[in-house]
């Protein structure tokens, strides 16, 4: 049983790894984009960066979403 435990832990992390590096991709593909003056690909990588780094988040209540909006 503790080796599904650690099996399931090891692939949590990896998830959260793997959304983190697509949040971070998506950020400097945004700024690539806004420099070549692409403002509405900008626009869309850095929604896909929100999604990614959100994509992990457990369910929000409505009274705490604008605290945790403000981080951007």
């Amino acid at each position: 049983m503790s080796n599904m435990m650690r099996d399931s832990q090891i692939m949590a992390q990896t998830k959260d790894e793997n959304l983190g590096y697509m949040s971070d991709m998506a950020l400097e593909l945004a700024q690539m984009a806004e420099d070549s003056g692409l403002a509405t690909l900008a626009y869309l990588f850095r929604m896909a960066a929100l999604e990614a780094s959100t994509a992990n988040s457990e369910f929000v209540e409505p009274d705490s979403l604008p605290q945790q909006m403000t981080s951007h």
